[in-house]
């Protein structure tokens, strides 16, 4: 279906799979580039995706993702639909011949991810996964000062990402389920989150994992109406059905990494107060660095012998190369949002460069099969209780 658009730009024609929480702030983030145009939106259901087209201003709404596909000017697909569809419509996007920028994780199994690097190297199309966090600036600025040897030695990195949009049993969502999110839910969630980012910024590589699950609803209160992402804190506690829960409230994972450092992540999603905070804790043996996502415009550096740093995200602070994903002067602050506008900025620039020999800055359905083989093998060491090799 087509209508008129007020949204209507210059350069390349994007389509959007996915209506909940994080397709819309896909479509938000693409727009503040000005340099693509989002044409399309798709659902599964016609008209959700009818009435989500007409709200955002989207030119045109499809109720099959496949009729999307089809139409030879859209160039570039996203794909922000739950965890079990990504790997299908990656791969049809992909043998449709559009670029594809797909929400994490980018498949079930490692099987699956591992196909889609292989279709997506033969298809010479650009592929991406949606690892926004590292698209912080101070994050850019962290990992270049650990290329420059300001940390020393890294000797451990420890943290955790917790949440409380899951905290009472009546708290409902998708992800829930693993015919629809896959067998892990926290660490695959948002734990990849966190993982991706600490080899981002640190440079090195998990060797080994223990991990350690508890869940601690073990019943949940399923509503009879679906239920967008966080949504579930404004519903009234009527009208459910018990659904029984395997998946983690709760993760505690020991890590070594190739250099021999060590570390830990804790991941919550039932920890009250914590609405969305990634925090993590590097350890060098000339200084040290701490951040936290709820608090994204600032860094503390420590010290054993001088006073302890706080750094703020300011273009005249920072290293040259952090200023390209720097929209503001210092002060003026930038947050969740600009994280994809930012990620975004460099694929699309990527696009219309044209070289796909050329070595990327955003992370590829690489990184997103990196992060399945780490899920896969954390899981195997909380079903086993021991250290597993990655």
């Amino acid at each position: 279906m087509v209508r008129g658009s007020i949204h209507a730009v210059d350069g390349i024609k994007v389509g959007v799979i996915g209506t909940g929480f994080i397709g819309p702030a896909h479509i938000e983030a693409l727009r503040r580039l000005g340099t693509v145009n989002v044409v399309a939106l798709a659902d599964v259901d016609e008209q959700t995706a009818k009435a989500k087209a007409t709200a955002l201003g989207v030119e045109r709404y499809y109720g099959d993702y496949r009729a999307m596909l089809a139409k030879r000017d859209i160039e570039a697909v996203h794909i922000c639909t739950p965890n079990n569809l990504h790997y299908a419509m990656s791969k049809e996007a992909l043998d449709a011949g559009k670029h594809v920028v797909c929400e994490k994780p980018l498949a079930i199994s490692v099987g699956e991810g591992e196909e889609l690097v292989k279709l997506a190297a033969k298809k010479r199309v650009v592929n991406a996964v949606h690892f926004n966090i590292r698209y912080y600036p101070l994050m850019r600025q962290v990992k270049l000062m650990v290329e420059k040897g300001e940390f020393g030695e890294i000797f451990a990195v420890h943290g955790s990402y917790l949440q409380d949009w899951l905290f009472y049993p009546t708290d409902y969502n998708w992800r829930l389920e693993p015919s629809l999110s896959g067998k892990s839910r926290a660490i695959a969630d948002v734990g990849s989150h966190w993982i991706d980012l600490i080899e981002y910024v640190s440079g090195l590589r998990i060797v080994e994992v223990f991990a350690d699950f508890a869940t601690f609803h073990k019943t949940r209160k399923k509503p009879l109406r679906p239920v967008e992402t966080y949504a579930g804190k404004i519903l009234k506690p009527e009208d459910y059905k018990d659904v029984k829960i395997s998946t983690e409230d709760y993760a505690t994972v020991l890590l070594r990494f190739d250099n021999d450092a060590r570390g830990v992540l804790t991941v919550s999603q039932v920890a009250a107060g914590r609405k969305n905070r990634l925090y993590f804790e590097l350890d060098g043996s000339k200084k040290a660095a701490a951040w936290e996502s709820e608090k994204p415009n600032h860094i503390w550096i420590g010290r054993r012998d001088g006073s302890n740093e706080e750094l703020m995200r300011d273009p005249s602070l920072v290293y040259p190369e952090v200023r390209d994903i720097i929209s503001f002067p210092g002060g003026h602050n930038e947050g969740f949002p600009d994280t994809s506008k930012q990620m975004f900025r460099e694929i699309y620039a990527y696009i219309a460069a044209g070289d796909m020999k050329a070595v990327p800055k955003f992370p590829t359905f690489k990184d997103g099969l990196r992060e399945l083989v780490l899920c896969e093998k954390i899981l195997e060491s909380n079903k086993a209780q021991k250290w597993i090799k990655v």
